[in-house]
């Protein structure tokens, strides 16, 4: 009799057992399926928005081209009194630096011509009566990536320099901001002000924006600069 209850003991837990496993088949059958159900319906819907994206329009720089920037009215007026050919060059500009390359001679209507071909870039002339084609990157140019540090120039500003600060400032790239070099000086730890002095590397456009906004805060007031006594003659 103990047997035969030990028997019976053992049936009713491997029915149990089996009842849980069938459960748990069922459960993941069905994640399963709902699963396959969602991947299904998001490559339908990445292969709709492929075939939307795709137009007659063509890359510019190795990139999506934007909407037009630039409406094609205010280019032909800008050179619709143009008599025979200017000098055509397409222009990245950075946050930092810039790219120029030739494009070649261009009559007004090769300019209207390319703006309509290339929609994402801005039409401009230069002093020279040259012709550009420019193209706003928000990032530093790879010249910049290699070469720019931010230092002092010789009136206190905060600059930008290709290679390292010089004293003659000759190598400024752009000009931010006047310092307020004393309270600098007693807030920050020495090393980072002397590293100022002898130039902050540049790498990349987080080293940019982290330099620029540490820095911001130190910057020289409007009405500091109306309040400061003018020099003595």
């Amino acid at each position: 009799m103990m047997l035969q209850g030990f028997w019976n003991q053992l049936k009713k837990q491997l029915k149990k057992k089996l009842r849980r496993r069938r459960r748990w088949l069922n459960l993941a059958a069905i994640i399963l399926l709902v699963g396959a159900s969602a991947v299904m319906l998001w490559l339908r819907q990445e292969k709709a928005a492929g075939t939307e994206g795709k137009g007659p329009e063509r890359m510019v720089f190795g990139r999506q081209p934007a909407v037009t920037l630039q409406p094609e009215e205010e280019v032909r007026a800008m050179v619709g009194g143009m008599s025979g050919k200017r000098e055509g060059y397409t222009k990245r500009a950075y946050i930092c630096g810039e790219e120029v390359q030739w494009i070649g001679s261009m009559s007004s209507a090769d300019i209207l011509s390319y703006h309509q071909a290339h929609p994402a870039l801005i039409v401009s002339l230069g002093d020279g009566g040259s012709v550009y084609f420019t193209e706003h990157i928000p990032d530093l140019s790879p010249q910049c990536k290699t070469n720019a540090y931010f230092g002092l120039d010789a009136s206190g500003n905060l600059s930008l320099f290709e290679g390292l600060p010089g004293e003659s400032g000759s190598n400024v790239i752009r000009t931010f901001f006047q310092l307020n070099i004393q309270h600098l000086e007693s807030s920050l730890p020495r090393e980072t002000v002397k590293q100022l002095y002898s130039g902050i590397r540049v790498r990349d456009l987080e080293d940019y924006n982290s330099v620029l906004s540490t820095l911001s805060d130190f910057a020289v007031e409007e009405t500091e600069k109306v309040m400061q006594p003018a020099p003595l003659h």
